[in-house]
């Protein structure tokens, strides 16, 4: 573990490969677990705002399970989360045969709103703890994203360089720039 500004960072994801391998793992992360995607207090209103321009992209299970849950739920611990379908599927979830995609990306990707997706699911591996001090940014290992790893491994993607993007948008370019430096140094301690 090492701290970078009000961050305390798992070395695990300068060291860990991962790049995701859709066609092996379909999607799984947004179909299997016993929670929705975490979501930050601003998340659930942004949500709440654009349900109505995604809710043609959602599948009516979907739609079922938001208009009966709310576009966001708290979760077990007061967390924010996403809802599910039947404690499941993320309600968000659409599908390409069968693979799990993320309605509200698509509506993204299609320009019909500005949001991409909840920061969690962007940034995933990493997950991020926020306490009242710091937030604690880990590497969340799951066996359905062995594909992941493995391909990862081959094209030798550290997982902080796989969601680069989402970093920047969690912490800021400065952050970002200075974690690559701490990247740096570790990989050349390591060779002497």
């Amino acid at each position: 573990m090492f701290q970078l500004g009000k961050t305390i960072i798992s070395e695990d994801i300068l060291e860990k490969e991962f790049v995701c391998n859709l066609s092996a793992c379909k999607g799984a992360c947004c179909v299997d677990g016993d929670a929705g995607a975490p979501l930050s207090l601003e998340e659930t209103k942004i949500l709440e705002s654009i349900y109505p321009q995604i809710k043609p992209y959602l599948r009516p299970e979907g739609i079922e399970a938001i208009e009966r849950l709310g576009t966001w739920v708290e979760g077990t611990e007061q967390d924010l989360e996403t809802p599910l379908i039947n404690n499941k599927d993320c309600a968000y979830v659409i599908f390409d045969g069968d693979t799990a995609l993320c309605g509200i990306e698509q509506a993204y990707n299609e320009g019909i709103v500005d949001w991409k997706k909840p920061v969690s699911c962007h940034l995933y591996p990493i997950r991020i703890k926020d306490f009242s001090e710091f937030a604690a940014v880990n590497y969340d290992r799951w066996d359905i994203c062995d594909p992941a790893c493995a391909l990862g491994k081959e094209l030798q993607v550290p997982v902080y360089q796989f969601v680069k993007e989402a970093l920047i948008r969690r912490f800021g370019e400065n952050w970002y720039t200075e974690l690559e430096k701490v990247a740096k140094e570790l990989a050349e301690e390591r060779k002497r």
